[in-house]
């Protein structure tokens, strides 16, 4: 299959998965407790106001004719008006997401430089101290929850010596990274750990293949079998990797968002589940969904680069 062909047929895939997720998060969202009407009045609200409230937000509906609004809604691109905020959910996705894709792409990018040279050295130096060291540093890592790591970085480098700001987004594309770049390092330091593992393991067993042995005795220098022979190969399993913990990343970045006062997508969704805000929550599930699949998306292309046999 061609790469146009490849990018087709999973875009079409898209359209079943947006319309499955939507209907199975316009369930879940109602199965949570209470309703939005009782986040918004209180408890101790009149009977009087209760229904006139869930009348105005069309609560007072059967659940299927909601859904059938909501499906015909989704299909035209309109998400509705978010109940506890009262401006259209587009208008406030659109503000909030830019900041978590920055998060998560500058997460992706240093974990990335940080786990593929030092697995490696560490692939290269099996059996010796700097392979030891590398897997303890990046052990220490991946068994530090990520709360704990951010508030760890926080105090340190922004409360302690100042070199970062407390929290927030900034202004511009310097300020936004300024901002962004201690929660993306608190992302990357169990997502490197992660990657810098599975690269290690693939480069030692692509190390004894046959096309590498056969390499060697063709005279090709060690740096060109390394680097054009081994690490081009071991680099599918990793890719692969990176693409499905995209999906991960995001879900962390509810937590690093909210330690550093990030205002994105993460925090809009948890504060919009104790609201009970249903087309804030249906509406980020579904656009979450999309960003996962174009991830995957982009997963295939990268491997089809490195190895165009993926493709037949």
């Amino acid at each position: 299959m061609s790469r146009a062909g490849l990018v087709a047929a999973r875009l079409l895939q898209i359209v079943p998965t947006f319309l499955a997720i939507g209907a199975v998060v316009f369930v879940l969202a109602r199965l949570l407790p209470g309703d939005p009407v009782s986040a918004m009045l209180g408890d101790r609200a009149t009977e009087e106001a209760v229904t006139r409230l869930r009348a105005q937000l069309g609560l007072d509906q059967p659940l299927w004719t909601q859904f059938l609004l909501f499906a015909g809604r989704m299909l035209h691109g309109d998400f509705g008006t978010s109940i506890a905020l009262r401006v259209p959910v587009t208008a406030v996705i659109a503000e909030r997401l830019p900041a978590t894709l920055v998060l998560t792409a500058l997460a992706t990018v240093l974990a990335v430089g940080l786990a593929v040279p030092l697995a490696f050295v560490a692939a290269t130096q099996a059996g010796r101290w700097p392979d030891t060291l590398i897997r303890a540093a990046f052990q220490v890592g991946l068994s530090s929850p990520i709360f704990y790591v951010g508030l760890l970085l926080l105090t340190v480098f922004a409360a302690g010596l100042r070199w970062f700001p407390v929290g927030g987004y900034g202004d511009g594309v310097a300020g936004h990274l300024y901002h962004l770049l201690l929660p993306a390092l608190t992302l990357a330091l169990s997502f490197s750990a992660v990657i810098m593992r599975n690269l290690r393991a693939a480069i030692l067993e692509v190390l004894q293949a046959e096309f590498v042995d056969f390499a060697r005795s063709k005279g090709l220098s060690r740096r060109v079998v390394l680097f054009r022979h081994v690490l081009r190969n071991a680099l599918l399993s990793t890719v692969t990797l990176v693409g499905l913990q995209v999906g991960t990343l995001l879900g962390g970045a509810v937590i690093t968002e909210s330690v550093f006062a990030v205002p994105g997508v993460g925090r809009l969704m948890v504060d919009s589940i104790f609201a009970r805000d249903y087309p804030v929550i249906q509406a980020l599930t579904l656009v979450l969904a999309v960003i996962v699949s174009l991830a995957f998306l982009v997963t295939d292309l990268v491997q089809m680069w490195l190895d165009p046999r993926v493709a037949r």
